[in-house]
């Protein structure tokens, strides 16, 4: 485990985060991780960040082209990092920013690593326009109907955001999926 001075957060009562306001410095650090990843090529414009204690844990973006495989989205990549970062499955004293609304499978990782705060800019239906296979079932509905605990900040910095989709749609060659 970590040292509880140096690299960990004090503890907070889990579904808890240790701040509410949302910070405009974590999304950039997503969308600047998400267009590494249009770039590149890796998968979808999108990306994530996990801060846990006013720290940055993980940065990541989707890789589902790049790794081929269909779970490497921006926020399972994410959850992975901060998982082995911190060396425990248990994220309920973090917060997720995504670049977009988390996909059902995303929504359940986050569910499941108990992080208790997910804040996203773009929604589903923004990148199913584009033409992403998404399931057209919000986090809203998967939190109502599954009774999940987890806090949603909707919309944030969403003009930034939608700016990632404007870049993907003018990117040749891109691989829709």
């Amino acid at each position: 485990m970590l040292s509880q001075k140096r690299d960990s957060p004090s503890r907070v009562l889990k579904g808890t985060v240790p701040f509410s306001q949302p910070d405009e410095k974590w999304m950039a650090l997503a969308i600047q991780s998400a267009r590494k990843g249009i770039k590149k090529s890796a998968g979808g414009p999108f990306g994530a960040v996990i801060v846990c204690g006013g720290r940055v844990i993980a940065v990541a973006h989707n890789k589902v082209l790049q790794k081929r495989d269909a779970t490497c989205h921006a926020e399972v990549n994410a959850i992975r990092l901060a998982s082995r970062k911190l060396k425990r499955f248990d994220l309920s004293d973090c917060v997720i920013y995504s670049t977009t609304e988390p996909c059902p499978m995303c929504f359940s990782a986050i569910h499941w690593a108990q992080i208790g705060k997910v804040i996203f800019g773009t929604n589903i239906a923004d990148v199913q326009k584009r033409g992403f296979h998404e399931l057209s079932i919000s986090s809203r509905k998967m939190k109502r109907e599954g009774k999940s605990p987890v806090s949603l900040k909707a919309g944030f910095m969403k003009k930034e955001c939608l700016a990632l989709l404007v870049e993907w749609d003018q990117k040749e060659n891109k691989k829709v999926y």
